[in-house]
């Protein structure tokens, strides 16, 4: 076998190799899961903070709180209080996995059961935040 050969059939072989370690291998944790929800919450307000930002820089028209409360009160109900669970869901997690994070920092909670405990309170009191902020009128 030439060597060309050999080096083309270990390609092939390491193309089907996962990446070591490989996440499939791990059972899903509430302490990766929590952490991952943390980030992508973060994320995805940030965004949500810098896109209205950007958007009142460029917007050709008026593009101010006013004007958007007054388009707000034109959609139907249904569409308010799912716009306001979608942002209330986030809002709560993030803020109260913050919380959590700074106990951490205090050094509270940071045995395996305290992680688990405090991340099952973040998600019941984010649970419960995320209807009170989207039933608030």
């Amino acid at each position: 076998m030439p060597p060309s050969a050999s080096v083309e059939i270990l390609n092939k072989q390491r193309l089907n190799r996962p990446s070591s370690p490989h996440f499939t291998i791990y059972q899903p944790q509430l302490t990766w899961l929590g952490s991952i929800a943390n980030r992508v919450t973060g994320a995805g307000l940030s965004a949500l903070l810098y896109g209205f930002s950007i958007a009142y820089l460029v917007a050709p028209g008026t593009f101010d709180s006013a004007h958007v409360v007054e388009y707000i009160a034109t959609l139907p109900e249904s569409v308010k209080y799912a716009g306001k669970a979608i942002l209330a869901a986030p809002f709560a997690f993030h803020s109260l996995n913050g919380l959590r994070h700074l106990g951490w920092d205090l050094v509270k909670f940071i045995t395996v059961k305290g992680a688990y405990v405090s991340g099952y309170v973040v998600i019941a009191a984010s649970a419960v935040s995320t209807v009170v902020l989207t039933l608030w009128k």
